[in-house]
């Protein structure tokens, strides 16, 4: 059995604040370390229901160099750095049995969630075939367009209500209540590590129970984007066109994948500046 752990930082149980999340702020540290010991909850769980599992964990947050190597369930592989292969779903593919998301986040403009955004600040939306996507949405969808099924995620309350939308069976841990973009009521740690245990246990059991989340082809989507700057690049790439909307590219894709990678790269757009 072969899973892939996706571990983002902004809905680990505790964090609130961009200062957690952030290298550059003063209480990242302890936000790393709150990460990698959820990361390792989880490890166990796997193993729990399937002691020979083959356990790959993707950091997939940022630079995708935060969780603690040395502090990791060792029974597990990393990934980790950038740029690489299907973003925060580095190691997936159609071999893998299921897939758990930890620490994830609402999608940009909903809530009260914490420390909601889709990829960066610069994405506002993201529609395929009209429907809002985030972060929880499109790795969903990339993992269903392999045969994988999002087995758990965890997160705040507003990140589990939004995977329940998208696939009802998928186990769901509310590791902390959201009451705005940086205050939560949350579960002491210890408390999250033992939920998430069991509960990536019980959805790695229940695994042939839940449904990929499939989005077949050809494909309408939409991108509202922040920065006319980086409309300007997106229109670069061949098939994507300004909308009628300021704000808004679009591009028809044959199936979900090339999707992906397209909304990938436009969201790597946001990081170049005008010269």
């Amino acid at each position: 059995m072969k899973a892939l752990i996706s571990v983002d930082m902004e809905g680990i149980s505790g964090i609130v604040h961009s200062s957690e999340t952030n290298p550059e702020r003063y209480d990242y540290q302890r936000g790393r370390e709150l990460m990698t010991a959820e990361a390792n909850a989880v490890i166990e769980g796997v193993l729990d229901a399937e002691p020979t599992a083959d356990v790959l964990v993707a950091d997939a947050h940022g630079t995708f160099r935060n969780l603690l190597l040395e502090q990791l369930d060792r029974r597990a592989r990393l990934v980790r750095g950038k740029p690489r292969a299907l973003n925060m779903l580095a190691g997936l593919d159609a071999d893998t049995d299921a897939a758990l998301f930890v620490g994830y986040h609402v999608r940009a403009g909903e809530g009260p969630g914490v420390l909601a955004h889709t990829m960066n600040g610069e994405i506002l939306d993201v529609r395929v075939t009209g429907r809002p996507l985030g972060e929880i949405g499109l790795n969903a969808a990339m993992a269903g367009h392999l045969g994988v099924p999002v087995v758990l995620l965890s997160g705040d309350d507003a990140a589990c209500a939004e995977m329940a939308d998208l696939v009802p069976g998928t186990v769901t841990v509310a590791v902390k209540e959201a009451l705005g973009m940086a205050a939560a009521v949350t579960l002491h740690p210890e408390e999250a590590r033992d939920r998430l245990r069991r509960a990536a246990a019980d959805a790695v059991s229940r695994r042939t129970e839940i449904p990929p989340l499939a989005l077949t082809g050809p494909l309408d989507v939409e991108v509202d984007l922040a920065s006319p700057h980086t409309i300007d690049l997106a229109t670069l790439v061949p098939g994507v066109s300004r909308t009628a909307g300021a704000r808004t590219v679009a591009f028809t894709a044959p199936d979900y994948g090339t999707a992906y990678r397209r909304i990938l790269l436009l969201a790597q757009f946001a990081t170049i500046r005008p010269a």
